[in-house]
């Protein structure tokens, strides 16, 4: 293509670099003045570098959102239990969008609702967040805070937290700001004391000084290849004003706070039994408010720019065996459709499902467990039955139980020679 048929295309030379036809695939000539292909895509890589889309978030149709009620009968297809939260998401999602699609011809500008769930482990907090991305088709990123700390010590900036963001939307600045970032283990950066010491909090206080300026919203330079491995890396610069953050902790122990604000003993003489003071304590979570944060070790900034707050219940027997089968993606439906892949029909009685989630509850695992436990079980089963030629696999009691305590045998097995 790069060569002509006539004289005159044969002499065409780009203005811009100064190639001949011959030395590239084509020449686009104008009126007085001609360009190769190589300059035409070096300038377009150049415009999407440093002028990206405007508008996109204008380009959300209020009409076109699901409204909270849909947005709430979409988890429930893929999380159980846990409808107070739902609620509290719902509204704050479609809020921050509707915050996304308002027109600014008036002098009412909706502040952003960022939110904080409290919880047990193995409440479902990660998979609220990721079920909603998932259902506003918007980039989400999952971070952990505990890997960070303030600039110039070990571990990750700040910043970081969106590198994942743009990774997720193949670094479409216009997309990610628009998108969702779950902080997981907010609680880990809580303050480690009010006492003062000669050594600098630096995962701690210092964090979450870190974190206002991308809660509240402004201009931050995020290193797209992530970390402080690559210094000579050229920035990313991403507003941060219209991300929606959603943070989530265990808060362990901050039922304390609770029962010392709400003057209520939770554990000690005042408490008839570790039964009824396991009670009063999951009771007790269903009241956190954002003082209960404070006393816990977040700073008032931060809980400020955390408004909305809700917490996750811990999930009792029948939630958890209701999250083996019913959601969409439960456990049990991925397993009937792994071997189903292999023509193999999978057949589970019922007291296998109990069973699981006895262990689960024994285990103090909560929903997370209940995948461990059964791949554990199935593990045996996946390697043997491809290949055996069988067309059922009928999963007993007795089976689970095999290989369970086979697997836990080992474990204990190695961990004693390790001791030895």
């Amino acid at each position: 293509m790069a060569k002509s048929r006539g004289t005159k295309r044969e002499m065409m030379q780009c203005d811009f670099c100064g190639a001949t036809a011959d030395e590239v695939q084509f020449i686009l000539p104008g009126m007085n003045a001609c360009i190769c292909n190589d300059c035409v895509e070096r300038a377009h890589e150049i415009l999407q570098e440093y002028m990206p889309q405007k508008g996109v978030a204008s380009d959300i149709k209020l009409k076109e959102l699901p409204k909270p009620a849909d947005i709430k009968a979409y988890l429930d297809q893929y999380v159980i239990g846990q409808d107070e939260a739902k609620k509290y998401l719902s509204v704050a999602v479609y809020n921050h969008y509707k915050r996304l699609a308002q027109s600014h011809n008036d002098d009412v500008e909706i502040e952003k609702s960022n939110i904080i769930i409290v919880g047990p482990t193995g409440t479902g907090k990660t998979l609220l967040a990721r079920t909603i991305a998932k259902l506003l088709k918007v980039p989400f990123a999952i971070v952990d805070a505990t890997v960070l700390t303030e600039a110039g010590y070990v571990g990750e900036d700040i910043e970081s937290l969106l590198t994942r963001l743009l990774a997720a939307c193949d670094y479409n600045v216009a997309e990610a700001e628009r998108g969702i970032v779950f902080i997981d283990e907010i609680d880990k950066i809580a303050r480690k004391g009010d006492n003062p010491s000669i050594t600098r909090d630096v995962s701690g206080e210092g964090v979450q000084q870190g974190l206002l300026k991308l809660l509240e919203g402004s201009i931050v330079n995020v290193p797209p290849q992530g970390g402080r491995k690559h210094p000579e890396q050229k920035m990313i610069a991403v507003d941060t004003k219209n991300i929606l953050f959603i943070c989530g902790g265990a808060f362990e122990g901050i039922e304390r706070k609770i029962a010392l604000r709400m003057n209520t003993h939770v554990v000690g003489y005042g408490s008839s039994s570790a039964r009824v003071s396991r009670e009063e304590r999951e009771r007790l979570l269903r009241y956190v408010a954002p003082q209960d944060l404070r006393a816990y070790g977040l700073i008032p900034e931060i809980v400020g720019r955390l408004p909305v707050l809700t917490n996750l219940e811990p999930l009792d027997r029948n939630a958890l065996r209701n999250i083996l089968t019913e959601p969409k993606n439960s456990i049990v439906k991925q397993y009937v459709k792994l071997l189903g892949m292999d023509n193999v029909k999978l057949e589970i009685d019922d007291d296998v499902l109990d069973y699981i989630v006895d262990k689960a509850i024994e285990f103090k695992l909560g929903a997370r467990g209940l995948r461990s436990i059964f791949e554990t079980i199935m593990m045996q089963a996946m390697f043997e039955v491809p290949s055996s030629g069988a067309k059922v696999f009928h999963l007993t009691r007795e089976y689970a139980t095999k290989q369970l305590e086979a697997s836990m045998f080992d474990a204990v097995a190695m961990a004693n020679a390790s001791g030895e």
